[in-house]
């Protein structure tokens, strides 16, 4: 089996999931695995699927005949092997929260720490919020990142608590 990953964007509204999935089928294809959603007005996300190799450029095909409804980039696993290394099996996986008052940088901020010590972001979730009671907005992520091996913990941990106080956040590790 080839396998294919979709990156689908377009304006959010009904059926968009449908019409995938139709076309998907009409190839042949197995719906493997999929990380969507709706954001201010748009819907995007990230599709795996199988499909028979003599299959694949069809399907490829069929899909752009949504433009206009979806906008769909199209890669083969082999493509994203080549981009990629595979993780170690001796790799942890941490869990990383942060809550603060919203202000520009606190994602770049994060991520350059993670980055400095070689973890992996496998998922980052944001989200702002009108702040109840204090007034303004909050802001909350959540992150999933792989941690090699070879990464020392407590110097991530130490990071990451200087840089709570510095942007004025909440980061809690697990």
């Amino acid at each position: 089996m080839t396998t294919l990953i979709l990156t689908v964007a377009g304006p959010d509204r009904p059926g968009l999931v449908a019409a995938v999935a139709d076309v998907v089928d009409a190839h042949g294809g197995n719906w493997e695995n999929s990380s969507l959603a709706e954001l201010a007005g748009t819907f995007a996300g990230v599709i795996e699927l199988s499909v028979a190799p003599e299959r694949a450029t069809d399907l490829e095909q069929a899909l752009q005949d949504l433009d206009g409804l979806l906008t769909i980039a199209v890669r083969t696993g082999t493509d994203v092997g080549a981009a990629a290394a595979p993780a170690a099996s001796d790799d942890r996986v941490l869990e990383i929260q942060v809550l603060g008052n919203d202000r520009p940088g606190i994602v770049r901020e994060i991520s350059g720490v993670l980055n400095a010590h070689a973890l992996s972001i496998e998922e980052l979730a944001t989200e702002t919020r009108d702040a109840a009671m204090a007034g303004g907005r909050l802001f909350e992520a959540s992150v999933t990142a792989r941690v090699p091996a070879s990464a020392d913990l407590e110097a991530l941990r130490a990071d990451l608590e200087r840089l709570a106080t510095e942007i004025q956040v909440d980061i809690t590790v697990g």
